[in-house]
């Protein structure tokens, strides 16, 4: 008997996240693992009359290719995935492992070949996405391995991941178009200013970001959702940040990561543990030390720090940045095959647009 939090995830995903209507074109990507939520979706997106295609990896095979594969094959682009991105106009992505460490034992310099290799599709759905041709959303399907990196039962988790979505409410749907509008008035005041001036312990950083586009994440790309983010204008990030929490990359934890800025390009890099991973990936091409993305989390119902970015870059009274590829909707113009987002607690900082202050003890106060 279907999980009826899966029946109900998979209407809220494809009736309001993607909005999926008839004749449209819908790629699932997920693992085996997350075959009880998948079925569900599977079926929702029929029956809104899609055209559905399941693409659904057994578990381990990634971490296969990425050990075995020589350099030819870490680099080579598959025309089916050229042909794919310009094919749909839908694509669900579900987080769901039985490791997440998996990839922790892969080289990093592999690692970095296979994403600067995967640039171009990336960057080509980005172009579509911005363009209005396709819609995308990811969402995670909760397991054993994700509970124990957040340190819960697996029910407890569970019962986490539905409420960060608000599920256990009676109309979710109608809970996130509340978020929207409440997110919208953050970016109408930001949209408003240029330089954003971010105080916290260890930090001290500015980006300008007049004339960029503030996006409103309310449960459409991602879900659970709950950010206002942008793309500062690439050349001028100055500081620097500290950024409080783990960050984690294809399995690879950096603890302690500061980052100084210069004219928008990393300078120094420091951490007290992965320093040589993090230097790998901002060694990975030429824009992989710019920041391609700076957000403000806005979700209160996520109470903690979970080592999965899906929830924490969404935790109220945070913000994180990325390094790496900017989203084109947002007007930044940062190309890589890098896209690592690092977290800051800010209920002990400050935030200032245009010297005004603006946030302060992890909430905005306009």
């Amino acid at each position: 008997m279907p999980d009826p939090r899966h029946e109900k995830l998979a209407k809220v995903l494809v009736h309001y996240s993607l909005a999926l209507k008839p004749g449209d074109r819908l790629v699932i990507q997920g693992s085996d693992i997350a075959a009880p939520l998948i079925r569900e979706i599977y079926r929702e997106a029929v029956r809104a009359g899609a055209y559905v295609r399941p693409n659904i990896q057994l578990e381990g095979l990634r971490e296969i290719f990425m050990s075995e594969a020589n350099d030819d094959q870490l680099t080579y682009l598959s025309e089916v995935d050229k042909a794919e991105i310009e094919h749909i106009t839908a694509l669900l992505g579900i987080f769901s492992t039985q490791n997440t460490k998996a990839m922790s034992g892969i080289d990093p310099k592999r690692l970095a070949m296979a994403g600067k290799a995967r640039a171009p599709l990336n960057q080509r759905f980005d172009e579509r996405d911005a363009a209005g041709e396709l819609r995308w959303c990811a969402t995670l399907y909760p397991t054993a391995a994700f509970a124990q990196e957040a340190g819960m039962s697996l029910s407890d988790y569970e019962d986490f991941v539905f409420h960060a979505g608000m599920l256990d409410q009676d109309d979710p749907v109608t809970a996130w178009r509340n978020v929207g509008q409440e997110q919208q008035k953050v970016i109408d005041f930001l949209s408003k200013h240029d330089e954003i001036h971010v105080v916290a312990p260890g930090t001290d950083i500015t980006y300008r970001a007049g004339g960029r586009t503030w996006l409103n994440a309310e449960g459409r790309t991602n879900f659970p959702d709950g950010e206002v983010f942008t793309a500062p204008i690439e050349d001028s990030v100055n500081g620097t940040v500290s950024f409080s929490y783990p960050a984690i990359y294809m399995a690879n934890e950096v603890e302690n990561v500061q980052l100084t800025f210069e004219h928008g390009k990393v300078v120094e890099a420091k951490a007290s543990r992965g320093l040589d991973f993090l230097n790998a990936m901002l060694d990975m091409d030429s824009g992989s030390r710019t920041l391609g993305e700076a957000a403000f989390g806005l979700n209160y119902n996520i109470p903690r720090f979970t080592k999965h970015m899906l929830f924490d870059e969404k935790l109220g009274g945070t913000m994180h940045m990325a390094l790496g590829a900017a989203y084109g909707e947002s007007g930044g113009t940062n190309k890589s095959g890098l896209h690592w987002d690092m977290l800051c607690d800010l209920h002990e900082g400050k935030v200032y647009a245009d010297g005004e202050l603006c946030y302060e003890a992890g909430k905005f106060t306009i």
